[in-house]
């Protein structure tokens, strides 16, 4: 029995996708030490702003925006260098150099004497971040094989959420002055494993016309082995051979891009609804709120701790992360997006109303109610608008335009990352947390109905297809 499960072309362990697996488990590392960094600033910015603030500076409403913000900054240009050099450099070149934006913003953490200091290494944080959204999900999706690719494309935010998690604990818990040593562990060991465990994409290689060393590629990541019996490898090598020219047949030359490309009847309808997507991503607030959490508990009227909240949202959201990566391969990204989106904007509405009559009634007995609901929004939006994002983005583009149509996108989403982390705590701020988390739960409610009426299934789809 257990060798029939092993057998399955859909199991992460089988002889197959062992190497795939193993190759998305170390990239990975840099997503954690990134998520350390996101999850740890929630309730250390709470500190900056008392006078418990373990700097020589308190920061005050203004200051924790752009604080905040930087990260959106730093993502535009992580991933707009990304998607620049990505198909000059190759993947793994691109990967190791995101690991020293990563290292200097715990340097500067460690030495910062003033709030430029933070936002320098909140914008350098941002730079990685950005190159993950954009190095990962394109390079798993070149050497995945079809019936994993949701699952290890999704394990990219299941590790963030791992590493936010961290982060509230050791914002929480931990000495100011001891977290960049603990986290610099992280970095220093991906960039050794990246250097000597990962190849360049089969598909990169062929695109530049170093077919053995592609082969070499392709034979690692299927595990496809020299005593192989040779019916196996006969199989392995027309399927590589297939690949081959697929790529290097004229209309589909990776290099060979023209603005006529563009402007294909599939190239618009995957930027409408990329569009869609990244506005339900940005403003339902998920992500925003995994950087205020602690602020927003505090204003909500719960009586409950703010950081203890946090923390408890934290293994909510990486719970959310991790259903998304059992769940994408089988029922597939449509139906996740579905509920995800509706889920969220009802989610939204609710907390809301509670912090509404928070304000009109003493509702200390039922201090309980904004982590339960907040629990809730972050579970569902991170089985769908965080975690299938990626997936989406890079599976709805046609072959030719794919990676540099997935870099804009995920530009302008980085785009949208800093202006909502920067008008987020200005909106909580002048309008009140009521009329904030309605605003969001009405834009999350318009992307659910499109979602409904124009997304289309991508499970399963050929990275070779348009």
């Amino acid at each position: 029995m257990f060798e029939r499960f092993l057998a399955r072309p859909n199991c992460l362990v089988n002889r197959r996708n062992r190497y795939q697996l193993l190759a998305t488990v170390l990239i990975n590392i840099i997503c954690i030490a990134h998520g350390i960094g996101i999850g740890w600033l929630s309730p250390t910015l709470r500190k900056f702003q008392t006078p418990e603030t373990p700097l020589s500076f308190p920061l005050d409403v203004k200051e924790v925006s752009w604080v905040g913000s930087a990260l959106g900054i730093g993502s535009v240009i992580g991933n707009s260098l990304s998607g620049l050099l990505i198909s000059q450099l190759g993947s793994k070149t691109c990967l190791l150099f995101i690991a020293l934006p990563h290292s200097c913003l715990w340097i500067m953490v460690y030495f910062a004497r003033s709030v430029e200091f933070l936002i320098v290494g909140r914008m350098l944080a941002g730079i990685t971040g950005g190159g993950i959204y954009i190095l990962h999900p394109l390079f798993i999706s070149e050497f995945c094989d079809a019936n994993i690719r949701g699952t290890c494309a999704t394990m990219v935010m299941l590790s963030v959420n791992t590493g936010i998690l961290i982060g509230y604990i050791l914002g929480t818990y931990a000495s100011y002055y001891v977290v960049p040593f603990i986290v610099l562990i992280l970095p220093l060991s991906y960039f050794i494993l990246v250097l000597f465990f990962i190849r360049d994409s089969p598909m990169h290689l062929i695109s530049k016309g170093k077919f053995a060393a592609a082969e070499a590629s392709f034979r690692y990541y299927k595990n496809i082995k020299d005593n192989d019996s040779l019916s196996d490898q006969a199989t392995a090598m027309a399927e590589f051979k297939d690949m081959k020219l697929a790529l290097t047949r004229e209309d589909n030359q990776l290099d060979k891009v023209t603005v006529k490309d563009f402007f294909t009847r599939a190239a618009i309808r995957g930027y409408g609804m990329a569009a869609v997507i990244v506005i339900a991503n940005q403003f339902s607030g998920v992500f925003t709120m995994v950087n205020y959490m602690t602020d927003i508990f505090a204003k909500s009227g719960s009586t409950m701790d703010p950081n203890t909240s946090t923390i408890i949202i934290g293994s909510v959201q990486l719970f959310g992360a991790y259903v998304s990566t059992l769940l994408c391969d089988v029922f597939g990204r449509r139906a996740l997006m579905l509920v995800s989106s509706g889920g969220v904007a009802l989610s939204l509405t609710c907390f809301g109303f509670f912090t509404y009559f928070t304000q009109i009634y003493d509702l200390s007995q039922w201090s309980w109610v904004p982590a339960a609901i907040m629990s809730v929004d972050i579970f569902l939006g991170n089985i769908g608008l965080v975690s299938c994002l990626f997936v989406l983005m890079v599976e709805m583009y046609p072959l030719k335009i794919r990676a540099r149509a997935t870099s804009i996108s995920i530009v302008i989403c980085s785009s949208l990352v800093f202006l909502m982390l920067n008008i987020f705590p200005l909106c909580m701020h002048y309008w009140g947390l009521p009329t904030t988390m309605w605003s969001m739960a009405g834009i999350t409610f318009f992307c659910f109905t499109c979602f409904l009426l124009f997304l289309k299934e991508t499970k399963g789809k050929s990275m070779l297809e348009d």
